[in-house]
């Protein structure tokens, strides 16, 4: 049996990569797909196949799935391009006649207000209408987002945000590297729907008194509205699109939508989620 790992060269993908690894399956049979030809050659030194390509790229999709088994589709990360290049993937996997497509997704993708979910939503429905047996991994957020805002608290002893009392389950990206490998690598996982996230959801209270551990100093919330908070990572740099989207993610959190702790993940990989604290400290070593 064949898998291959597509964004091979991110850090999910390659953590996937690992893990199915680590499970036992032989580095031969593991194809790992990406953009970065100098990152593909690192991975080939622990012995799987590499294909360069792109999800923009139709061609290097084709020639890259024929004859895999199961592909592990790990969402793109352009914003406001990924319907249009998770479509592409879509059909060459339909095209390619494979066994599985375990897809990363968001959480309630085809419900939730969060502002990620439209994509993902489309992928979702474009993978259904295509007829290729498919897993949805709808994961939450990851604990490694938070290391930019981590280190900025550390210099300035604030953490800015607008959540409000607003909840994550967040967990490690290892986490969920081990569950999309725990899939690629089971029987009877089409037409599964997993939501998968931390064991524990917290707040940005939790978030700052962590940090405050981790760098030994005091961290203090200031939590404002969301045009205060565009207005500052504005004045921070950030160009207005960029700013409105990390506010609209803010708000999102404040409303609920990464708050749900469903245990599939730590049942799924067979342990305990990654706390908080330990995945942070892990992402700023």
């Amino acid at each position: 049996m064949s898998i291959l790992v597509t964004g091979a060269t991110g850090h999910l993908g390659r953590l996937t990569i690992d893990s199915l690894l680590a499970r036992g399956v032989d580095a031969a049979d593991i194809v790992a797909f990406g953009r970065s030809e100098e990152r593909l050659a690192e991975l080939a030194e622990l012995g799987v196949r590499t294909a360069v390509g792109s999800y923009d790229d139709p061609a290097s999709l084709d020639a890259a799935f024929a004859g895999v088994d199961r592909i592990g589709f790990i969402s793109g990360s352009e914003v406001g391009q990924r319907s249009t290049q998770h479509a592409n993937v879509v059909d060459a996997a339909a095209r390619a006649g494979v066994g599985l497509l375990a897809y990363t997704s968001a959480p309630h993708a085809d419900t939730s207000d969060l502002v990620l979910a439209p994509e993902h939503k489309a992928t979702e429905e474009k993978i259904a209408a295509s007829g290729v047996p498919a897993a949805i991994l709808r994961n939450n957020w990851y604990t490694e987002n938070y290391v930019r805002d981590a280190r900025q608290a550390a210099e300035t002893g604030v953490l800015l945000g607008s959540t409000g009392d607003g909840k994550v389950a967040s967990a490690s990206r290892k986490d969920f590297a081990e569950g999309l490998a725990v899939v690629l690598t089971s029987n009877g996982q089409a037409r599964k729907i997993y939501e998968l996230g931390g064991d524990v959801a917290w707040d940005h209270a939790e978030l700052a008194a962590t940090i405050g551990r981790i760098f030994g100093r005091e961290v203090v919330v200031r939590d404002v509205s969301t045009e205060e908070h565009i207005a500052a990572l504005r004045e921070a740099g950030l160009d207005e699109g960029s700013a409105g989207f990390v506010a609209t993610l803010d708000a999102n959190i404040k409303n609920g939508d990464l708050a749900e702790v469903t245990g599939e993940l730590s049942a799924l990989i067979g342990r305990p989620t990654t706390p908080l604290e330990q995945g942070l400290r892990e992402a700023l070593a």
